[in-house]
């Protein structure tokens, strides 16, 4: 059963103290919401009527809302056409401040200040560096909603009301997905590709070339990394998957979709030979195509005809960088964007991670090599993702205690991106002073992203026993989906170790009975950590 509609007790959110109830629809969830024609190519307006308790706020993505007191009743209208899985509905114990001129945003009053001290000018900054690029944001208001950590996803950008659990947030949505939509599941490239590359140069706009190379640097890093996971011959690397009988579309959705689809997007735009009148094209695309579903033909046949200069040239079938082959071909990118303008803030990243890697280790010089506190978050993740990947570490020379030394502290006081990235180094390398960390960290994570990746490189390695530990102390905690996966994880190949003394005094591990052990391995190992990150 597709699970649309997530129900969370008090516990679950963050002031611990009314229900909170919030929709998922995508991709295909909302057939259990209401009767709909749950297909990207059908989009329809919509109106809705919600009673609630007092107390309740409930918010819905649409233009229009009214608030019928007397009678504890919301009624919505979206008046623009939207396929039914941007429907989304949220209530709890929401309150909101304006954050611009047509942005507000909304969170459980513990959250509040720390999502304005956020947000706050940013929206409407980011808001019309697009509109400069793509045209009017044709929605009406930009308004943001913080869910609790049990949402499933890092964010989700509905018309009018963004679902987000951080403060990351990629508005071209509102122009690529959502005003144009991709018309089968199969090509959901055509809006995850499209506003990857419209949010960078959105980024490029307003924090420079440099920083947005940076971004791109570590996607493709994940992307690569994936590669190596499933092989240059998966069919899931293609751009047009195909989509058998039974399959949740969500399963699709790789870094493919994200990267493979926005490097072929950004080869478009240099075939144009300049940013700008590929922006253009875009422009008219938007307006050609808004409120209705397109398949990758569409964009295709509106690039040639924009440009019949690269029309006669038969760029479409320029050897090896066929369009076709673009769509079809397993694989990586046929061609990669030149990321020279971030030099700067990817060259530092470079150079320290050589310090550490390099035998024999020159503790000094890597330790003075840079001051994490003063980096980018991009550049702190890459650095700690290129350490990952080659964990477990040197054999020879105690690397993690001095790493640990250098950066633990500080890492301590930064966003949960870089710090699950440390504590995965930390169980990769079985560096049990820090393993206290990994305790707190996860009893007071309730987010699938940070959560799976962890248990999953605990149970890989030989911290089974410690893993088994803190789910029995956290799992009434978590969210019956988040338990239930977690369950999985633990129950595959389960042979219990002797439990660790990570703090003093320590029980040995309570016995447990797991549900059902599960046939289906789960999809953790390409964690979704690798696309979510914060500025």
């Amino acid at each position: 059963m597709l699970q649309q509609i997530w129900w969370l007790d008090p516990e679950l959110t963050y002031g611990n103290a009314k229900p909170f109830v919030f929709t998922q629809g995508h991709s295909v969830c909302n057939r259990s919401f209401f009767p709909c024609f749950d297909t990207p190519a059908v989009k329809c307006t919509y109106s809705a009527t919600v009673k609630a308790p007092a107390g309740m706020q409930v918010l819905m993505s649409a233009t229009q809302s009214t608030f019928l007191e007397d009678k504890e009743v919301y009624q919505f209208y979206m008046e623009y056409p939207v396929p039914a899985y941007l429907v989304a509905l949220v209530a709890g114990d929401l309150i909101h401040a304006d954050i611009g001129p047509r942005s507000r945003v909304w969170a459980e009053p513990c959250l509040l200040p720390t999502a304005i001290s956020k947000l706050s000018g940013m929206v409407e900054r980011w808001l019309t560096a697009a509109e400069s690029l793509y045209g009017p944001y044709i929605w009406g208001r930009y308004d943001i909603v913080f869910l609790p950590p049990s949402f499933p996803i890092v964010a989700m950008e509905n018309p009018c009301l963004t679902f987000i659990i951080s403060s990351i947030l990629e508005i071209a949505h509102s122009w690529f997905g959502n005003a144009v939509t991709n018309a089968t599941w199969e090509e959901m490239w055509l809006s995850e590709g499209l506003a990857t590359y419209a949010q960078r140069r959105i980024t490029t706009e307003t924090y420079g070339a440099a920083f947005t190379c940076l971004e791109t640097a570590f996607r493709l890093d994940a992307l690569h990394r994936q590669m190596k996971l499933l092989g240059e011959d998966n069919p899931v690397s293609k751009l047009q998957v195909k989509l058998e009988p039974g399959v949740n579309p969500s399963n699709l959705m790789n870094l493919f979709t994200y990267e493979k689809g926005y490097c072929f997007v950004y080869y478009l735009s240099q075939l144009c030979g300049d940013p700008g009148r590929f922006d253009s094209f875009l422009r008219a695309y938007i307006e050609k195509y808004k409120f209705t579903s397109v398949v990758a033909q569409d964009l295709l046949d509106s690039f040639l005809n924009f440009f019949p200069d690269l029309k006669e040239q038969c760029v479409e079938s320029k050897a090896g960088l066929e369009f076709e082959r673009w769509l079809n071909a397993t694989g990586p990118p046929l061609a990669e964007p030149d990321l020279s303008q971030g030099s700067s803030l990817t060259r530092p990243v470079e150079t320290l991670f050589k310090l550490w890697t390099t035998e024999p280790l020159d503790f000094d010089a890597a330790a003075s090599s840079a001051d994490l506190t003063k980096w980018r978050t991009f550049q702190t993740v890459l650095f700690l993702d290129r350490l990952l990947d080659g964990s477990p570490l040197r054999h020879g020379e105690p690397t993690l205690p001095w790493l640990s030394e250098c950066y633990s502290s500080q890492l301590d006081s930064m966003n949960a991106e870089i710090r699950i990235r440390w504590l995965q180094i930390v169980v990769r390398n079985d560096y049990y002073p820090d393993l206290y960390k990994v305790r707190r960290f996860l009893e007071n994570q309730m987010s699938r992203m940070y959560t799976i990746p962890l248990y999953e490189d605990l149970c890989t390695g030989t911290l089974k026993s410690f893993a088994l530990e803190i789910f029995y102390q956290t799992q009434n905690q978590l969210h019956p989906n988040l338990r239930k996966t977690i369950q999985q994880i633990l129950s595959q190949g389960l042979n219990p170790l002797p439990a660790i003394d990570t703090t003093a005094g320590t029980a040995d591990t309570p016995a447990m009975v797991l549900e059902d052990k599960v046939s289906e391995a789960t999809n953790g190992a390409i964690s979704l950590r690798d696309v979510n990150v914060s500025a």
